[in-house]
């Protein structure tokens, strides 16, 4: 199964389809808007403006399983990362990247390691996934690591379409 397979719903309501991002190098985050880390907004959102128009995008999975540092509504969610930080990269509904109740595109994303060697559950919020114009998950970055670090900015740009 490739991650464009699993069914997501758009920030808001309404099914997404993933496959609209097939043939892109996509950066996959679970975020958060009361986070220390939630200034990485700004980072992700340069990422998008640099490389959106090169075959580039970044998803983003809002997940409140952290101390509860994204306890808003869809609406809520829109309207920070909007207003806050000027996003315009495609964002998603609330899910859970961990426990019983994971998200299936998360099963499969956890199974990656990060260049630690560390897989399985995800650490917090921040963690970023980049996934190949083909679908397969080629690298894993642990929250901490900034979205424009050199080792983040280098996997993008090996991956992206010619």
């Amino acid at each position: 199964m490739s991650i464009y397979d699993h069914s997501v719903q758009a920030l808001g309501g309404g099914d997404a389809d993933l496959h609209d991002h097939e043939g892109k190098v996509a950066l996959v985050v679970n975020v958060a808007s009361k986070c220390g880390l939630t200034p990485q907004y700004e980072g992700l959102e340069r990422l998008q403006r640099t490389y959106g128009d090169r075959g580039f995008t970044v998803l983003g999975f809002p997940c409140n399983q952290f101390l509860g540092q994204e306890p808003g509504s869809s609406e809520e969610i829109a309207t920070f990362c909007s207003t806050t930080y000027g996003v315009t990269f495609p964002m998603f509904e609330k899910i859970d990247v961990n426990g019983d109740d994971r998200d299936p595109l998360y099963a499969e994303l956890t199974q990656v390691a990060d260049a630690d060697g560390v897989s399985g559950d995800i650490r917090w919020n921040f963690e970023k996934f980049l996934v190949a114009p083909g679908g397969e998950v080629v690298a894993r970055f642990s929250p901490q690591t900034e979205p424009e670090a050199a080792e983040v900015t280098a996997a993008i740009e090996a991956h992206l379409p010619a």
